[in-house]
């Protein structure tokens, strides 16, 4: 059967969540999560399903991609299709011609999960390799500390907090009221949590958000964020420990996260909650 490239309407998008899900497990190289798609919904139901593309054979859906930002194709493969050549070389042939409508002509990255054959074709096509990210990762078999600060979990009536100090945690963040009941009522959120750390005043200090795979699946963190003015204070590694502790009760197996390698003092701080580094992943990348 031929494979088939598509772009799922909105009711298609809990079909393309669902695969995702069964797709991660404990030693399962890094890709794209249902959270990915999660943080992506904020922008609106409507967006992530026009930034979605799926590869199917007979009906099975056997790659998801998420156009994540212009250039950027987050894609990741069914386990047992990750070498699989005609999934492959259809992959290659539909991310290099502009006309199919994955990436635009000109420099274009895209993140594959190590190992896939599609890295192998995209080396040989001239692809090349950008710069290093730093996975990372906690086990949560045993319990996990207390943070050490008050937590809370922000619901709607609280989402204009947690949507302050994500603002107030990165600069380029346009991140709204609207945007937070946007995400909030996509599919991947019935798995998740927003949760907001104060400090001993009663100030928003820390936010993070965390998306559960499912009982006995890895969760992820994203994003992470402490407010400007109240860095340096542990409130990283605390929102990070809290984190932690929500995917456990979610029944994550695990707490994974992935930041750029050049960003020190995150990848310091999911050290000090715990989490422990894996090896180096890195995007392909097409130049321009």
């Amino acid at each position: 059967m031929a494979i088939v490239l598509g772009e799922p309407e909105v009711n298609g998008l809990s079909e393309a969540v669902g695969v995702l899900r069964e797709w991660q497990y404990e030693g399962a190289p890094t890709q794209l999560h249902p959270g990915d798609l999660g943080w992506f919904w904020r922008s609106g139901a409507e967006a992530t399903a026009a930034a979605v593309r799926t590869w199917s054979r007979d009906g099975r859906i056997l790659a998801v991609g998420l156009l994540d930002g212009p250039g950027l194709l987050r894609l990741t493969i069914a386990p047992a299709a990750r070498r699989d050549e005609e999934l492959a070389r259809q992959l290659v042939a539909d991310v290099t011609e502009p006309e199919r409508g994955v990436l635009p002509e000109g420099k274009a990255n895209i993140e594959a999960p190590t190992g896939a054959m599609l890295q192998d074709l995209l080396s040989d096509e001239g692809w090349q390799i950008d710069e290093p990210w730093t996975p990372l990762r906690r086990d949560l078999t045993e319990p996990v500390e207390d943070p050490g600060v008050r937590i809370e979990v922000a619901g709607p009536e609280r989402a204009g907090v947690r949507t302050a100090v994500q603002r107030a945690s990165f600069d380029a963040s346009t991140f709204t009221d609207e945007h937070w009941h946007a995400m909030a009522a996509g599919v991947p959120y019935a798995d998740a949590r927003c949760l907001v750390a104060y400090d001993d005043g009663g100030n928003a200090v820390a936010a993070v958000t965390v998306w559960s795979a499912g009982p006995g699946r890895p969760g992820l963190l994203e994003p992470m964020g402490v407010h400007r003015e109240h860095r340096g204070q542990g409130y990283g590694k605390a929102i990070t420990v809290a984190a932690a502790a929500a995917l456990q009760e979610l029944g994550s197996s695990s707490a994974l996260v992935c930041t750029p390698s050049s960003n020190v003092g995150a990848v310091a701080t999911y050290k000090a909650a715990g989490f422990r580094q894996r090896p180096e992943v890195r995007d392909r990348y097409r130049p321009a």
